[in-house]
């Protein structure tokens, strides 16, 4: 009798753990997910009482989630559309909370053995377009440029088609990747193919240079160049919530602001959000 008193005992006290874990989901950006996953993993060594659930599937997947209340925080590496926040609106009565996490030079990948290690925003435009199709166009060999793109549930993919394209569409020989590591294997493996995405992700392939046009310098996503504007394709890393944070997902999220949460973000690739 005195050993199952002890283990009802034992059971209730770890329910009543369980029932007083703070949960916080996270989804949406693949740009941001190495880095959420990272702030999840260190601010929980902090907080054992908290756990922090991080999954990607792109943006606008993340913006849905928020919209149906079936994810706390929306990771987005572009900002909300007007049409999204008054679905919100509809959905929580709140247009949601705009969070500036991080700073990303949006990264033009090319193979290693590639010679052209420049572009200008304009030639990045016709080649994502299809009027340019060859290497030589740009200053490289005769050879056929294979486009990686990324599905278009990504905020990478309407960041790109809105900034660079000026809102064309892709062309249809652009191959649909389903997230930036999947863009970054194939270039190294593709001596004539080019890419697009986070900083972060550039292992085993060049990010290229970025000029505004062609008579302007070219300059390397680095953290002076994105801080300085000087890169021309830098943007902001967001996470959304529908309301006003509160809690411990305000807590989780003011630690992210923090210089402790920003050293995570030079750490991981990308740069800092102020």
């Amino acid at each position: 009798m005195k050993k199952t008193l002890i283990l009802t005992l034992a059971a209730l006290l770890l329910l009543g753990t369980a029932v007083s874990a703070e949960s916080i989901t996270v989804k949406g950006s693949d740009t941001m997910v190495i880095l959420a996953q990272r702030w999840a993993e260190i601010y929980m060594s902090k907080h054992p009482g908290t756990s922090i659930q991080v999954t990607g599937g792109g943006s606008g997947t993340g913006i849905s989630a928020l919209i149906n209340g079936t994810t706390d925080i929306c990771n987005a590496s572009r900002p909300m559309k007007k049409s999204e926040k008054e679905k919100l609106k509809v959905r929580f009565n709140s247009l949601g909370v705009e969070i500036k996490t991080a700073k990303d030079g949006l990264s033009i990948y090319v193979n290693e053995s590639n010679p052209v290690k420049e572009f200008s925003v304009d030639q990045l435009k016709q080649i994502y377009t299809g009027k340019i199709t060859n290497w030589k166009q740009v200053g490289g060999p005769d050879a056929k440029i294979i486009l990686y793109s990324r599905e278009n549930n990504s905020g990478t993919y309407v960041y790109f088609k809105d900034n660079v394209l000026g809102g064309d569409d892709f062309a249809p020989s652009a191959q649909n990747m389903p997230g930036t590591a999947a863009v970054v294997n194939a270039i190294a493996k593709d001596k004539h193919g080019i890419g697009y995405g986070g900083a972060a992700y550039a292992k085993g392939i060049v990010m290229a240079k970025v000029k505004k046009d062609a008579n302007s310098t070219a300059y390397e996503p680095t953290a002076e160049n994105v801080k300085s504007g000087n890169y021309p394709i830098s943007r902001f890393l967001y996470m959304y919530t529908k309301s006003r944070p509160t809690g411990e997902m305000k807590d989780f999220i003011d630690w992210i602001l923090s210089p402790d949460g920003q050293s995570i973000v030079t750490t991981v690739g990308y740069f800092p959000v102020r």
